[in-house]
């Protein structure tokens, strides 16, 4: 991680190619060595954020006066940094009957911040969590007593991550896991928060301003969904290919302890959803063995989406392997021990994310887990099922060379797609999939689950989902449209789809299901728009290719005129 005046250099440089964020910052201590390192490390990850900063301790007044510059500015993301220094000041002058309800009207006054907010502007809020202040009054007796500060603390913080649970477009920033990180020595100087009354240390700030960087980058659709993994001292101590099976270092005992927790941790990246691929220079039968026969390993073959282990320069496999996944670069980590490798995939393909490893195996974990690779704004059932839906992947391409003509295929998928509304149970799935769909995805509206919930039962809007299911698998849900309904026209909001279920004919499918719509709700008129971005490019000529015709940058289709198109997808409405 760079040092605040490194990442502060960055101020100087030309944000106008980047991608522009409006964020603003309110706090209740100063905040402007705080909004330098957020635009500075934003830089980094390629946004702009235009920063909006409060002035010093005027959170109430800029929410809760809708008409103060904090509304004007109008911006995207909210953060609210409150300090445990202030927070305690406050405890100290409640009277000691109410202090048990301390942290209840702690929560109470912040959803009232959020709810102001959201329900004034189309934004999200992030919430500083608190770092740990033990006043030692009570001692460690402080955990049986209510009325203590800790106690009080404590709670609220579990109670945030129930607010967070609560409010979809709530976010909590977890300062106080930072703080642990750092410890207070480090985390906070004392001697500078007396006389400029700034609560962040110079040293905590570039991590901060990377986790809310974190957080804004997974709501717009920027995040990591791979992990390629090398294996020999990586995966494991030793060579498999000169030690053997029975003396590589995995286990229970000295450092194959520490392979053996990163594995763990690998497990429930995968159980969360992240893909996990091999790429490691070995024949694959002496690559596979661990996994197979080692009474120790925590992976095994069934967690990986794609294996490749050949003697093959690591850039290419990893090429390989992205035209498997059919993922950008810029979504896949690659873990290895090795510096020449990892300079070689950093040179070659310079997207993908490749963290300087320790030397020492023993600091891995600790290492990656400060790194933070993997930030999610959303979770849903089906992501743990994403490893067995890229397997049953390779068993299509596999099909399909066996067949000549590529309708005969399509029709041997024996294919059905379940086209619903937007529900209570489709909804996380739903914002996951506008999150962090970026190749198909015409127009790039992000949403949350709270938005998504709002557009169910919005009577401006028509809202689809489907399904897509075959003889090898369920891909689950893979396709969203946000119809918007406009006079006589339904122009739409929002077309998006997995890339995992291309050249199915699901854009047939779909655009036969909303004009079914269309036509049942007497529009005459579809309307489309593309908004090109850096990643959607596959998606320039949708709507020509559909029969849409361009009139003023958008598209247009006749309802009455048009004749279905040919697809092989069974509908179950």
């Amino acid at each position: 991680m760079k040092s605040f005046n490194e990442i502060k250099k960055n101020l100087k440089k030309d944000f106008s190619s980047l991608k522009k964020i409006r964020v603003a910052v309110v706090g209740d201590s100063s905040t402007q060595f705080l909004t330098q390192s957020l635009r500075g490390y934003a830089y980094e990850e390629g946004y702009d954020f235009e920063i909006y900063e409060a002035d010093f301790d005027q959170i109430e007044r800029q929410i809760f006066d809708t008409s103060s510059s904090l509304y004007e500015f109008k911006p995207e993301f909210v953060i609210i940094f409150q300090g445990t220094q202030k927070l305690i000041k406050k405890f100290y002058k409640v009277d000691k009957s109410n202090a048990t309800t301390f942290s209840e009207e702690h929560i109470k006054t912040v959803e009232n911040f959020y709810f102001t907010l959201t329900n004034n502007l189309k934004t999200k809020v992030i919430y500083f969590n608190f770092s740990e202040i033990n006043d030692n009054v009570f001692g460690n007796f402080s955990t049986k007593v209510e009325q203590s500060f800790t106690y009080q603390l404590r709670k609220i913080n579990f109670e945030l991550m129930n607010l967070s649970i609560r409010n979809k477009n709530f976010f909590t920033m977890d300062y106080c896991a930072i703080s642990s990180m750092f410890g207070k020595q480090k985390s906070f100087d004392s001697k500078i928060y007396y006389i400029t009354d700034m609560v962040l240390s110079l040293d905590v700030l570039p991590w901060v301003a990377k986790n809310i960087t974190d957080i804004i980058s997974a709501i717009s659709g920027k995040f990591k969904k791979c992990l390629i993994l090398d294996l020999d001292n990586t995966m494991w101590g030793g060579i498999i290919g000169d030690d053997g099976i029975e003396n590589i270092q995995i286990g229970d005992l000295g450092i194959g302890k520490a392979f053996t927790e990163l594995q763990l941790w690998i497990k429930q990246l995968k159980e969360r959803g992240i893909i996990l691929a091999v790429c490691s220079k070995n024949n694959e039968s002496t690559a596979k063995e661990p996994f197979e026969k080692h009474p120790d390993m925590v992976l095994s073959l069934n967690d990986i989406a794609v294996f490749v282990a050949n003697w093959d320069n690591k850039a290419d496999n990893i090429r390989y392997i992205q035209s498997v996944l059919n993922i950008g670069f810029d979504s896949m980590v690659f873990l290895d021990d090795n510096p020449f490798e990892r300079n070689m995939v950093r040179t070659h393909v310079p997207d993908v994310l490749v963290p300087e490893l320790p030397e020492d195996p023993s600091l891995y974990l600790e290492h990656l887990l400060e790194l933070n690779l993997f930030e999610t704004a959303s979770f849903s059932e089906e992501d743990g099922d994403r490893t067995k839906q890229y397997q049953e992947e390779a068993g299509r391409v596999v099909a399909q060379k066996s067949f000549t003509n590529e309708d005969d295929f399509l029709a041997d998928l024996n294919m059905i797609s379940e086209v619903k509304g937007f529900n209570k149970f489709n909804a996380p799935r739903v914002a996951q999939l506008s999150q962090r769909s970026n190749q198909f995805n015409l127009r790039t509206v992000r949403y949350t689950e709270d938005d998504i919930e709002k557009l169910s039962s919005s009577k401006e809007h028509a809202s689809l989902s489907f399904t897509l299911k075959d003889k090898f698998g369920d891909n689950g849900l893979i396709s969203v449209i946000i119809l918007l309904k406009q006079k006589d026209t339904m122009f739409i909001d929002t077309w998006l789809m997995s890339c995992r279920v291309l050249k199915r004919g699901m854009e047939n499918f779909t655009l036969n299901t909303i004009i079914k719509i269309a036509r049942e709700n007497g529009f005459s008129t579809i309307c489309g728009e593309y908004i090109p971005t850096s990643k959607n490019a596959m998606v320039q000529d949708h709507y020509a290719r559909l029969g849409f015709v361009e009139e003023n940058s958008k598209w247009y289709l006749n309802v009455s005129n048009y004749q279905e198109k040919k697809c092989f997808i069974t509908a179950n409405y």
